[in-house]
């Protein structure tokens, strides 16, 4: 196997790539004065198995396009096998018509990449178990609930633990980290009255002198969590502390969190962290690169990756 590596997200790609014990192939990603997409693989792939690291993340476009340009490389380059290793899926939250004359843009994207030339796709908590549908090729969808919930097992004692979903959409991610750390279950119940505007309604469970715990897989405004977490204060939650998969934290939503009653959140590297991410007093990003590369290993020596969550 051998690992190219997009710009979106290089830390991510040198640190998979430092655990599988193999080096990045030397690639050339840049642009042209007009922002064309240029790449060139400067090493021969010919007949490898190829795994392209690249998330779909801001600027979400540029990053697509990188993404797509290179693929086609690899694809004219006589790859064997071609593996688009796409921690965070952008356009995913574009699964479904919500409205008359709207695109399904997730739908889009997995023509686009299926096109390119992907002969596989890799992921992380895709924010619709049925993008997955949307492929015409395998798709193998990661959790980063096993790294997380290792921590909060390190972090917080056992007792006095709730879960809590932050809508009524991530109960069934938010039972899964409940179960495995032996915890109890809360929902908080929220009206979305128009896209990025949320307000919460009420609390669905006991959270009264406990240790919140909120689980979800985008934060984007970060204006769900945080007032799911005044909301669970506000029921008599002793402390509050968030767990999300990527961490898109556009526009003002750091500023958001570090003023929030959230004692801490969580996040994962699936997107790279701004400077305004790692000052930040009260966000902490933890590493999925061993899960993914180990996931990566596995998909080359054709052996189960779903065991990785058994």
């Amino acid at each position: 196997m051998k690992i190219v590596a997009g710009n979106s997200n290089r830390p991510l790609a040198e640190a998979v790539a430092a655990f599988c014990n193999l080096p990045l192939v030397n690639a050339s990603i840049r642009r042209f004065s007009d922002q064309e997409v240029f790449v060139e693989i400067h090493e021969n792939v010919r007949g490898e198995d190829m795994f392209l690291v690249q998330s779909t993340s801001f600027p979400a476009n540029d990053n697509l396009m990188e993404l797509l340009v290179t693929l086609d490389a690899l694809k004219r380059a006589s790859a064997r096998r071609i593996t688009g290793v796409v921690p965070y899926f952008g356009y995913a939250r574009q699964d479904r018509k919500p409205g008359p004359r709207t695109p399904i843009s997730a739908k889009l994207v997995a023509n686009l990449i299926t096109t390119a030339g992907a002969d596989r796709m890799l992921t992380m908590d895709l924010h619709a178990g049925q993008i997955q549908g949307f492929f015409d090729i395998p798709v193998d969808n990661l959790f980063a609930s096993p790294v997380m919930i290792a921590d909060i097992k390190q972090n917080y004692p056992e007792d006095g633990l709730v879960v809590v979903s932050p809508d009524v959409g991530g109960v069934v991610r938010a039972r899964a980290v409940a179960k495995r750390i032996d915890a109890d279950l809360a929902i908080v119940d929220k009206r979305r009255e128009r896209a990025g505007v949320s307000e919460v309604m009420h609390i669905i469970g006991d959270v009264k002198d406990r240790r919140c715990i909120l689980v979800d897989d985008i934060v984007d405004s970060a204006g769900t969590l945080c007032n799911a977490a005044v909301a669970l204060k506000e029921a008599g939650a002793t402390s509050v502390v968030a767990y999300v998969t990527h961490g898109v934290l556009s526009g003002g939503a750091v500023a958001r969190v570090t003023a929030s009653a959230l004692e801490q959140m969580v996040i994962t590297d699936t997107i790279q962290a701004t400077e305004a991410v790692r000052v930040a007093r009260n966000i902490r990003v933890l590493s999925i690169s061993q899960l993914m590369a180990e996931a990566m290993r596995r998909i080359s020596e054709e052996s189960s990756v779903s065991s990785l969550f058994d």
